[in-house]
């Protein structure tokens, strides 16, 4: 569990924070907000106290036995969001006078500002001096995005998407919890989850994939700073957060997505169940017969096609298989001409716990102890850094 402060300042986007509040205790995480006394004018603190479950903080005189701006500081991250011209002109000239802008002078811990104003604001020279000046300091920010502003007009300085600030966080999280970040500049693309293809608008042929091999493997690669694509199909896992979530079903889906992302990404880890048939009829109404004969003919071989278009990117697979597991697997990794393959029992199905077979380019195959697959994705993760390096 990380300790997170949220500090809100006075903009209209305040409201917005408590979306981002919401995603962090999804996480599990002890959420802490401060506020500036011009942003109790948008949000109410009994708000932010119901759904983050601790009191909200708005001023520095409140009675404690530690000065409150020291207790706050000693937390895993600050982040300002949103963030206003004149706390960023605050912070930049040191000036320290109310609790938010007190914890972030005394803290060691990483300090994300996402501002949030009027284009006209933004572009202001002596907002963008004193970005400037703060980053040089090692302050991070977050550039707004452009859209409709609150004035009606459209322009820079609209406040990001909550979903984009969660993983821009963790992520810094994570590269300041890890001296040694193996994947830090790597973008990496994970699959996971089962395909779905259509019967009927009612009926589907799918597999008994749960997904939580591919999200563990995708958690521990952001653990290692790595950027992480999770393009997942169904599954019933919360996604682990700082990962960029693309949801598909069908085969074709999950296939023009991969060679999409694929053309800036490093390192492909397939682990999505995909299913290998598809039916050749689609019934526009629900079928209705005694007795049934599909005709099905063969999906993509989507790591075979990434590897025809994209010849550099390191690929792993998977192969999932219910006899001769290893031959089958050193197979699969000659004919689609993976980097690895990573073999796993069809037994692994669904279930908290695998055992995987590890087998390099070179056919060298290495047995892993049946593991919990949070603790399976560590030794995959580290072992694919190795390769790579």
């Amino acid at each position: 569990m990380k300790r997170i402060i949220l500090g809100i300042t006075g903009s209209i986007a305040a409201y917005k924070a408590i979306e981002i509040l919401r995603e962090f205790k999804k996480g599990g995480e002890d959420v802490i907000c401060v506020l500036t006394s011009e942003a109790t004018k948008f949000v109410t603190p009994f708000s932010l106290s119901t759904l983050s479950g601790n009191s909200v903080i708005t001023g520095l005189f409140e009675p404690r036995n530690t000065p409150i701006h020291i207790n706050l500081a000693a937390s895993d991250v600050i982040l300002v969001a949103p963030c206003t011209y004149n706390f960023i002109g605050k912070v930049a000239s040191g000036i320290a006078d109310d609790t938010l802008s007190s914890v972030i002078s005394a803290t060691t811990a990483p300090v994300v500002f996402v501002p949030s104003m009027h284009t006209n604001m933004w572009e202001n020279k002596i907002l963008q001096e004193n970005i400037k000046k703060l980053k040089k300091l090692g302050y991070y920010f977050m550039q707004p995005e452009t859209g409709r502003l609150s004035t009606g007009k459209v322009g820079k300085g609209r406040f990001p998407d909550s979903d984009s600030i969660v993983k821009k966080v963790y992520q810094i999280i994570n590269q300041n919890a890890k001296t040694d970040l193996s994947l830090q500049g790597k973008r990496i693309i994970v699959t996971a989850g089962g395909t779905q293809e259509d019967l009927d608008p009612v009926r589907c042929i799918t597999n008994k994939s749960s997904g939580r091999m591919g999200y563990e493997i995708a958690r521990e690669s952001i653990a290692q700073g790595g950027d992480v694509v999770l393009i997942s199909g169904h599954t019933e896992i919360e996604p682990p957060k700082g990962v960029e979530l693309i949801k598909v079903r069908t085969t074709e889906e999950l296939a023009n997505e991969v060679l999409t992302q694929a053309s800036n990404a490093h390192i492909l880890i397939g682990t999505a169940a995909v299913a290998d048939y598809t039916p050749v009829n689609y019934e526009n109404n629900k079928i209705k017969a005694d007795k049934l004969t599909i005709k099905f003919k063969k999906t993509q071989n989507i790591l075979k096609l990434v590897r025809k278009k994209y010849k550099k990117l390191f690929i792993v697979g998977f192969a999932l298989e219910t006899d001769n597991l290893v031959d089958r697997a050193k197979a699969k990794l000659k004919e689609k001409s993976l980097d690895l393959i990573i073999a796993n029992s069809v037994s692994s199905l669904g279930g908290l716990n695998t055992q995987v077979t590890l087998i390099d380019k070179n056919s060298k195959a290495k047995k892993l102890p049946v593991l919990p697959k949070s603790e399976a994705a560590k030794q995959i993760v580290d072992w694919i850094i190795k390769k790579i390096k």
